[in-house]
């Protein structure tokens, strides 16, 4: 199993802790953002990783150098980070797509027990890991599902669709890495492919009728990183 980490962003809402590194680089406990999540996938056995970067890419790289993991880690720099979206990552790492995959936000730390449940989930082409809570707010990324198939998501889901949250967590497996890349190529050949996010891709993907199917990470610890009140959430859960 392979995993693209996407990192190309700054975290312009971090502010100033960002202001020279990108959000990636941030501290929690000790280790950076990009190798925690390293870490936890080399624990679970996934062996080849590509980490997307963009701000400040000779910091990220120095970084993942490091890992110290017996992984195999390489870099890939995004050069429209500052004018696209999280797409034109994703496009960027196309050729890395051949076979099966994780595709993961650079700003979502999770404990191990999250990662094995996703790995370990029944074989599906696409499948979105999702989490459940009592209220969402216009953050967050809303998922319409019937049963465990998506049927929609996107951030301006009202609160009668939304059934859940995906947490910026994606598994591609058999199929599913052909039917993602040949929706990111015809994406990225429109007028407003790089101003899109590839979970538009997805709900592309779920209305078209292709089967996109997610897994439950209830009751596991996880936490995006967008504002200052995430960090401190993160290194309270992480540090």
């Amino acid at each position: 199993m392979k995993a693209i980490i996407l990192s190309a962003g700054r975290g312009s809402r971090l502010l100033p802790l960002t202001a020279a590194r990108p959000k990636c680089l941030l501290d929690v406990g000790g280790v950076t953002v990009v190798r925690h999540q390293i870490g936890a996938l080399a624990r679970a056995g996934v062996d080849d990783i590509t980490v997307i970067t963009g701000f400040l890419p000779h910091l990220v790289e120095e970084d993942v150098a490091r890992h110290g993991t017996n992984a195999d880690v390489r870099c890939q720099f995004n050069p429209f980070y500052q004018i696209a979206d999280n797409l034109a990552s994703c496009w960027m790492a196309r050729g890395r797509m051949t076979s099966d995959f994780l595709l993961i936000n650079g700003d979502t730390l999770f404990e191990d027990a999250l990662l094995e449940r996703v790995l370990s989930a029944p074989p599906a082409a696409v499948s979105v890991t999702v989490d459940k809570k009592a209220a969402y707010d216009e953050d967050d990324m809303k998922v319409t599902l019937r049963g465990t198939q998506l049927m929609g998501i996107g951030k301006t889901l009202n609160h009668s669709e939304t059934d859940a949250e995906s947490i910026g967590m994606l598994r591609f497996m058999g199929d599913g890495p052909r039917v993602f890349t040949d929706r990111l190529e015809a994406m990225m050949r429109s007028p407003e492919g790089v101003r899109s996010w590839f979970l538009k891709a997805i709900d592309g993907l779920a209305k078209s009728g292709i089967t996109v199917e997610t897994c439950s990470i209830e009751g596991c610890t996880w936490s995006e990183l967008d504002t200052p009140e995430d960090y401190e959430a993160v290194r309270s859960l992480f540090g």
